[in-house]
C-alpha cells in the first residue's frame, strides 16, 4: 500500500490542487468526536514510533456531497459551511481514518477551542508502555511559555532544530544547562522525523475515477460500513445512520440542527441514537438497534418521508414534558427510552392528544421506579403495539404491561425518603417537580445545587460511644436532609457550613414553606436531627401524596 509522512497528508487536507483533488469528508462520515486527550495522545504515539492503523480513500469524480476538514474546531462550528459547492470534482473522501486525519490537521495547522498544539521540550523520559512520554497540550498562542512550544512552529521551518532552539532561547531569554538543552533540541529533531520525513500514514484507495472497475456509491457505503462495523470507530447508530445519509444528502445537517433545538442549548442530552431508535419505533420497526433494518430501502425512504412529522412529533412531546413535569434539565430525565411510547402515540394518534391521560404520573413514576432501565427495546415494543390497538394510552393499560415485564412503576414512602437522597439521579426529577419554575437555571454557570441542610461535614464528626460514626452515609444524604439552593445561597457569604438554627433564623415563612422545613425551631439544632428528619419526612410524603398512591390494578 503507499504510504506518505504525516506533513504530505496534511498538505492534502481542503487542498483541490494537490494529488488527487485533496482529501475531504464524504457525507455519510459523522462528525468529529474526539477530545483533546485523544488527540494528544495520538501525537504521543508518533514521537513514540508507534505504527499507526491504515487509512482507506476513495477517488472518485461522483456528484457525492461532501464537506472540509474542520480546521478552527469549536463547540459551536458551524456544518453547513463546511459542504463544498461542486461535487461533482475529483476528490478523494476519507472512508476510514477521518479522527486521525482530522486530529493531525488540528494539531498541525488548525486549533482546538483557539488553542495551538503544543509539546513540552523536557518530556520524553522512560515511562510504562500506557503512560503517556511525550506531552503534548493545547495552549493559547498568547500563553506558551518555556518548556512549551507549538508543534507547527518547529515542522514548518527549514531550520535545522539547534538553530529552531536557539532563536527560542533568544525570544525568550532563556538559560538552560546543557542537558535541558540537549534534550529540548532532541524532541525538536524527532518531532521533525516523525513528522516531516518518516512515511508513517499507510493506505490503501479506491479508485473510482477507473471505468473498467469503478465502485458505484452504494458499493463504497457497504465498503465504509464493513471497514468500520468490526472496531470501535462507529457504534451501531452511526452505522445506521451512514445508510440513511446515502440516500439523503441533507441528514446530517437536518439532523444536527433538529438536536440543537430541541436540546434547548444544552439544558437535554438527546441524540441520534435516540431519533433513530425512536423513527425506528413510529415506523412499527421496533426499538432495537440492528444496521440491517437500515439495508432495506423501503425503510430508509419512510424514515426520509417520514422525517418532518417524527421530528414534529418528538419536540412536541419534548416540548409537553417542560411544560407538563417541569421537567427542564437532562439531569432530571433519567431515560429519554419513557418517551418513545408518547412519541409514538402522538405520531400515530395527533387528534387524540387532548385525550390523552395526564403524561405527568405515567412519566414520573416510569422515571422514578426506573420502568425503563436495563434492556427496554421489547417493553418499548408492547407498549407500542398496545397504543396501537386499542388506539389510546392508557396509563393503567401500560402500567400492566411494565408490571408484567418485571418492572415497577410503583412509588413507596421509603423509596422516596430513603433511596433517593444526595448524588442519586432520582433526586434531579423530584427537585424538578419540587421547585417546578424555580429549577432551571437562568444560564450554565448558575446551576442550582443540592445541599445538606445540616451539614455533612458537621454530622460526619458526631461520633458514638466506641468513637464510630454515629450517623451512617445514608442517613446523612437522605431527601429529608436535602434542599435545592442557588451557587450563590450556598457559596461562603451564605449558607455553606453552617447549621440550620443559625442560618433559617432569619427566612420568611414563604422559604420554609417551598423548601418543607419544619417551623418549629427546636427542630433546627443539631441535638434534634432525627426528630427534624422525621417532621420534614411527613412533609414531603404530602407533598409527593399523588405519586405515592398506588393505583388499582
Amino acid at each position: 500500500m503507499p504510504s506518505k509522512t504525516i506533513k504530505s497528508i496534511v498538505s492534502d487536507i481542503n487542498n483541490e490542487e494537490s494529488d488527487g483533488g485533496g482529501l475531504w469528508l464524504p457525507n455519510i462520515q459523522r462528525l468529529f468526536v474526539w477530545n483533546s486527550d485523544q488527540i494528544t495522545k495520538l501525537f504521543d504515539s508518533i514521537l513514540r514510533q508507534y505504527p499507526l492503523p491504515s487509512m482507506l480513500f476513495w477517488k472518485t469524480k461522483e456528484a457525492v456531497r461532501y464537506r472540509k476538514f474542520i480546521e478552527q474546531y469549536h463547540e459551536n462550528f458551524d456544518l453547513k459551511g463546511l459542504y463544498q459547492p461542486e461535487p461533482k470534482k475529483i476528490k478523494r473522501l476519507v472512508l476510514d481514518g477521518q479522527q486521525r486525519l482530522q486530529s493531525l490537521y488540528i494539531g498541525l495547522k488548525g486549533s482546538l477551542d483557539e488553542k495551538v498544539l503544543c509539546l513540552d521540550l523536557l518530556s520524553g523520559e522512560l515511562v510504562e508502555p500506557e503512560d503517556v512520554k511525550y506531552n503534548f497540550k493545547f495552549i493559547k498562542s498568547d500563553q506558551i511559555v518555556w518548556p512549551w512550544m507549538s508543534l507547527r512552529s518547529m515542522v514548518y521551518t527549514n531550520n535545522f532544530p539547534d538553530e529552531i532552539m536557539s532563536a527560542l532561547i533568544k525570544k525568550q531569554n532563556l538559560v538552560l544547562s546543557d542537558e535541558d538543552r540537549h534534550k529540548a533540541v532532541r524532541n525538536i529533531s524527532l518531532a521533525k522525523r516523525e513528522i516531516d520525513q518518516t512515511e508513517v500514514i499507510v493506505y490503501h484507495q479506491i479508485d473510482g475515477t477507473d471505468e473498467q472497475k469503478a465502485h458505484t456509491f452504494a458499493d463504497v457505503v457497504e465498503i465504509f460500513i464493513r471497514a468500520n462495523s468490526g472496531g470501535t470507530t462507529l457504534n451501531k447508530s452511526d452505522l445506521m445512520f451512514t445508510l440513511l445519509t446515502s440516500e439523503w444528502e441533507e441528514a446530517d445537517v437536518e439532523m444536527e440542527d433538529f438536536l440543537t433545538e430541541i436540546n434547548d442549548n444544552d439544558r437535554f442530552n438527546f441524540n441520534r441514537d435516540f431519533v433513530l431508535k425512536t423513527a425506528m419505533s413510529v415506523l412499527d420497526q421496533g426499538a432495537k438497534y440492528d444496521v440491517d433494518k437500515l439495508r432495506k430501502p423501503e425503510v430508509r425512504k419512510a424514515i426520509i418521508d417520514n422525517w418532518v412529522g417524527i421530528s414534529e412529533s418528538i419536540k412536541f412531546v419534548k416540548d409537553q414534558v417542560v411544560e407538563k413535569t417541569f421537567i427542564r434539565s437532562g439531569k432530571a430525565l433519567l431515560s429519554y427510552n419513557a418517551l418513545i411510547p408518547l412519541v409514538y402515540f402522538h405520531y400515530h394518534y395527533k387528534s387524540s392528544w387532548v385525550k390523552i391521560t395526564p403524561i405527568k404520573i405515567y412519566l414520573l413514576r416510569s422515571l422514578l421506579a426506573g420502568a425503563f432501565s436495563g434492556q427496554p427495546d421489547s417493553l418499548i415494543d408492547k407498549i407500542n403495539a398496545s397504543i396501537k390497538q386499542h388506539k389510546s394510552f392508557d396509563r393503567k393499560a401500560i402500567f400492566k404491561i411494565v408490571e408484567s415485564a418485571g418492572k415497577s412503576t410503583k412509588i413507596t414512602r421509603d423509596a422516596l425518603l430513603n433511596w433517593w437522597g444526595y448524588g442519586s439521579g432520582q433526586i434531579h426529577l423530584i427537585f424538578n417537580l419540587w421547585y417546578e419554575s424555580n429549577y432551571r437555571p437562568a444560564y450554565k454557570g448558575h446551576l442550582p445545587q443540592v445541599d445538606h441542610i445540616f451539614p455533612q461535614s458537621v454530622l460526619k464528626k458526631i461520633k458514638d460511644t466506641n468513637g464510630e460514626r454515629f450517623y451512617k452515609g445514608w442517613e446523612i444524604d437522605q431527601l429529608a436532609n436535602c434542599m435545592l439552593l442557588s451557587a450563590d445561597q450556598n457559596g461562603a457569604a451564605d449558607k455553606s457550613d453552617t447549621l440550620p438554627e443559625v442560618w433559617l433564623n432569619d427566612k420568611s415563612d414563604e422559604f420554609l414553606e417551598l423548601h418543607c422545613i419544619p417551623k418549629n425551631k427546636k427542630l433546627w439544632k443539631l441535638d434534634n436531627y432525627p426528630a427534624f428528619i422525621e417532621a420534614r419526612g411527613e412533609l414531603i410524603s404530602s407533598k409527593f401524596a399523588d405519586l405515592l398512591i398506588d393505583e388499582e390494578e
